[in-house]
């Protein structure tokens, strides 16, 4: 039997990258998968390659976390495992030029979203349910012209530990994986061009201890483990910092 037989998993952000690797480890462990985006051709084709269910929801919008935990309630009733994973790094800028656009756009998505996608699924989730937050070694890093995205992943991860605390009396559990540098779309959809994107790349592999770029699949293990009850129970308000030794 496999370990998540039964069990209904909600992955946010999960038509690429991170979230879809990790929807397809859980399937194949056996869980129910909800996966959601903001592009219905995109999350509706991923849903297709995965066998998972697609949902269109635009986490940095409140009123689609509502209506996603509206719809997740009356067809499943209860949550088992929720992996907060989208996210966006916005532009690139010094503190002094950043503007309030960029800013909001960030902190809506990484931070308000992922914080009222939490409030909002908590009454669904089970005793003993599975709480992950997709951050960054970032959140540990002062690097120039990254401010906001730092500032919104290191948020992120106090709200995540004080989750841990508050929902420990009911065996939830809730932890953060912290990815370096992964070979994702991510940087692309900063609108990053095919050289900029090389040398960025060529770069980050030579302050990397490992010298390698982590995968989505190398992510998508450490959820799986931090979800499982078995393999994980005494884990929580922890963090799994998986960056080839960059933050050493």
């Amino acid at each position: 039997m496999s370990k998540f037989n039964h069990k209904v998993a909600i992955v946010t952000g999960g038509n690429s990258g991170i979230g879809y690797a990790t929807a397809k480890e859980l399937i194949a462990e056996g869980a129910k998968v909800i996966i959601t985006g903001r592009r219905k051709d995109a999350i509706e084709k991923a849903a297709d390659e995965l066998g998972a269910i697609p949902f269109v929801a635009d986490q940095g919008n409140l009123e689609d976390i509502e209506t996603l935990k509206t719809e997740i309630e009356n067809q499943f009733g209860k949550v088992d495992i929720l992996f907060i994973n989208a996210g966006i790094t916005g532009t690139l800028g010094s503190i002094e030029n950043m503007n309030s656009e960029n800013f909001d756009n960030v902190m809506n998505i990484n931070l308000r979203g992922a914080y009222f996608t939490l409030s909002k699924f908590i009454p669904l989730l089970n005793d003993g349910a599975s709480v992950v937050f997709l951050s960054s070694n970032v959140a540990s890093t002062y690097k120039p012209n990254s401010s906001v995205y730092q500032a919104s992943k290191a948020a992120l991860n106090s709200i995540a530990k004080t989750a841990a605390a508050e929902l420990a009396p009911r065996k939830i559990r809730v932890n953060i994986v912290s990815p370096g540098p992964t070979k994702t779309e991510i940087m692309t959809k900063a609108g990053l061009d095919v050289e900029t994107l090389k040398g960025i790349n060529e770069w980050l592999i030579n302050e990397i201890p490992l010298k390698k770029m982590g995968t989505p699949e190398d992510v998508a293990k450490a959820v799986v483990y931090l979800s499982d009850n078995n393999m994980a129970s005494f884990m929580t308000g922890t963090e799994i910092l998986m960056d080839g030794g960059m933050i050493l």
